[in-house]
């Protein structure tokens, strides 16, 4: 992983290039006091002020150059504007002309992320470090840059080399990493504890088996919270087979533990006073003898029956365990993450996690702290009139709904069925990834709604 602390250092006076910012309200008030050779460098390389649009301006030698950078509002830059020049510029140092780079320093920090595991990367790239004044913020953008590339890092990966105990693997490096306790009941194990975790995953190679994933963090004097992330490795639809083309990208389908774990490193790094129970139900959806099938009836820990009605719809019965067992501790809150419907994503495209809360104050302060955080959700009904839809003649309920209707709703209101009702339960439908490149947002893996977690669980457990 690339050393994003080495990133973002503390402006010391040290040489550096300037950067400075403009938008196009304030562009030619900007030009108007630049000398001519700026002026006319400024004209010739078509700069407009646009958003990622920059150009280099010259100095009064050789080596004495200077950047301006478009924002969409020079006065409140945000996250991104910096993301295009920490991807283009040359190595070296930088700061900003007049300013501190505030949020955009993330932008700066994850615009130089790169997925090259499995390819040589570009020797000829070196750092580019942006220099800052706000030296209380460093440690704190550091860390959100840390937790956004392991989520990219884990999605990118294909499923050969992120199964269920690579998962593993990554919860018990955070466990030596911070202290936690971390227990993991694996293969048949599951059976009577975690039948749905179990079914799901019986069917993978046993190098592979399923998992239920426990981390334990914090003082047990503090309040409890649970993050819950589905953890399904490669999911080829089971015996209900995905075709070809929707199956491609399902080494993403572990998109959701790839968040819960990101977000409990957020959580630990920043000590926040939380009794921390993190969760991941690991398995891989595949196809054999003894696959699941539609039509089966699974019991859950919970108690209640479930008729598959599709094997596809895998996530919720593994989520339905592990929500369970998250509940039995009594927590205050219950954030789960899931790459789970494609009809989130038909409702609201790839840009915005699905939002699912049972009470309007939690929803309410989710949705503030993604707007502040420049880090999107939406929120969609738990809209109780759907329950119709996933209703079984010989189970308790069904895993898919019919008609094809309001297929992220009924998801919801599946799990809803695995929470306590007096706890404070955020369920997000995350696509994880981006089908095109975006300035320091490249194609593949990427952390969507994280940050606003982290952000909303800073202000309920932060008060001054």
């Amino acid at each position: 992983m690339i050393d994003y602390a080495a990133l973002l250092r503390p402006d010391s006076g040290q040489p550096a290039t300037n950067i400075h910012l403009v938008d196009v309200a304030g562009l030619d008030g900007w030009i108007a006091g630049q000398p001519e050779r700026v002026r006319t460098t400024v004209s010739a390389q078509r700069f407009t002020g646009k958003p990622a649009e920059y150009a280099i301006l010259p100095g009064d030698g050789a080596s004495d150059w200077s950047v301006v950078a478009g924002v969409r509002n020079a006065e409140a830059p945000g996250c991104w504007c910096l993301a295009r020049l920490a991807e283009v510029l040359p190595e070296g140092s930088y700061r900003m002309a007049g300013g501190t780079p505030g949020a955009s320093g993330l932008g700066w920090l994850i615009g130089q992320y790169r997925f090259d595991r499995y390819r040589k990367g570009d020797e000829n790239q070196g750092p580019r470090v942006l220099l800052t004044n706000d030296v209380a913020r460093i440690d704190a953008t550091v860390r959100l840059a840390e937790a956004t590339a392991m989520v990219r890092d884990m999605v990118n990966t294909p499923a050969a080399d992120m199964g269920p105990p690579d998962l593993e693997g990554v919860a018990r490096d955070l466990g030596r990493r911070f202290g936690a306790q971390v227990t993991v009941t694996r293969g048949d194990d599951l059976a009577t504890g975690y039948p749905m975790i179990h079914a799901v995953g019986r069917a993978a190679d046993r190098h592979f088996a399923p998992r239920l994933i426990e981390l334990l963090w914090g003082d047990p004097a503090h309040p409890r919270i649970a993050i819950v992330g589905k953890g399904i490795c490669f999911d080829s639809g089971g015996l209900d087979i995905k075709p070809s083309s929707a199956m491609r990208l399902m080494k993403k389908d572990m998109g959701g533990a790839a968040h819960a774990l990101a977000l409990a490193r957020l959580v630990m790094g920043a000590n926040l006073p939380v009794r921390l129970h993190l969760l991941v139900p690991a398995a891989e959806n595949a196809i054999g003898a003894n696959a699941f099938r539609p039509g089966d009836i699974l019991a859950s820990r919970k108690g209640i029956s479930v008729e598959i009605g599709n094997t596809d719809a895998e996530g919720r019965l593994v989520l339905g365990d592990a929500l369970t067992r998250a509940g039995e501790e009594q927590p205050e809150v219950i954030l789960d993450f899931a790459t789970l419907t494609g009809a989130a994503r038909v409702a609201l495209g790839p840009d915005l996690p699905a939002l699912f809360t049972n009470g309007d104050r939690m929803a309410d302060g989710i949705a503030q702290a993604a707007t502040a955080i420049d880090d999107p959700v939406w929120r969609l009904p738990l809209w109780d009139g759907y329950a119709e839809m996933i209703k079984s003649d010989v189970a308790d309920i069904n895993n898919a709904g019919e008609g094809g209707f309001a297929g992220a709703i009924t998801a919801a209101l599946f799990l809803r069925r695995f929470v306590p009702d007096d706890v404070d339960w955020a369920h997000f439908d995350t696509f994880a990834w981006r089908a095109s490149a975006r300035p320091g947002r490249p194609k593949g893996g990427d952390a969507l709604g994280l940050r606003a977690a982290f952000a909303w669980l800073q202000g309920r457990y932060l008060r001054e």
